[in-house]
């Protein structure tokens, strides 16, 4: 009898050599630097492409995959992710007390902006809107809308990071946003977090939209794990 397959692994597989993804440090070692323009890409896919899993990220995380999230987010100015994934992920805490602390100490606001666009303005609340944090909205709508409302004639990925002006920009989604960054030539940085699920079907992947004419060429600069999860950082364009 085929002895049936575990959801996860809870160690690395025997053999496995890769080194452990400690995630302050990763993301000091990244080098984001508040005021200075760098746009990092941060997803998570299971190994058959799969985005979500239940219409949600959380079920491929890892405890890791998060430390090291919020890591980046205290190192960035600006946190710009699509409505969409705001709804669906139910966006509330971003920071613990103590990286709100680390943050202030480096003379940075407890928290980053959180910058997202929503070109019909029907957006459905979400707890993020009940904290202390600083929300900017892009728009070509009227009408009112939580945090600060921000029209732009044409709402496009350029005009909105030209925007943001110069600073660390974390993205972390969704697949339509990251899509369009891409197709700018606006990402600096891709990193991936692959779980190790499989989920069948026909997966909604990192990327949303039609192809790319020519598919976009990746540089890898590092592979880390924790367990069974890996972390790849990617620089596209190479």
């Amino acid at each position: 009898m085929r002895r049936p397959y575990p959801a996860t692994g809870d160690t690395a597989s025997p053999g496995v050599r890769l080194k452990k993804l400690e995630p302050r440090a990763f993301a000091e070692g990244l080098g984001l630097r508040s005021g200075t323009r760098r746009v990092v890409a941060a997803m998570i896919a299971s190994a058959d492409g799969h985005a979500v899993l239940e219409g949600r990220s959380v079920p491929l995380g890892h405890p890791v995959d998060r430390a090291l999230l919020r890591e980046l987010r205290t190192a960035c100015d600006v946190i710009l992710v699509g409505s969409s994934t705001l709804v669906a992920e139910r966006y509330a805490t971003l920071l613990d007390a103590d990286q709100r602390a680390h943050r202030v100490a480096q003379g940075l606001s407890p928290h980053p902006i959180v910058a997202t666009i929503s070109r019909s303005l029907d957006m459905p609340h979400v707890p993020l809107f009940d904290e202390d944090v600083p929300v900017v909205v892009y728009t070509e709508a009227g009408g009112d809308g939580p945090g600060e409302i921000r029209r732009l004639e044409k709402v496009t990925v350029e005009a909105v990071v030209g925007d943001l002006g110069d600073g660390a920009i974390l993205c972390e989604g969704g697949p339509m946003l990251l899509r369009e960054l891409i197709a700018a030539g606006l990402v600096d940085d891709l990193l991936l977090t692959v779980a190790p699920l499989l989920g069948g079907g026909a997966p909604r992947t990192i990327l949303g939209g039609p192809p790319f004419d020519q598919p976009v060429g990746m540089s890898l600069q590092g592979v880390q794990h924790a367990d069974d999860h890996l972390f790849l950082h990617y620089r596209p364009g190479a």
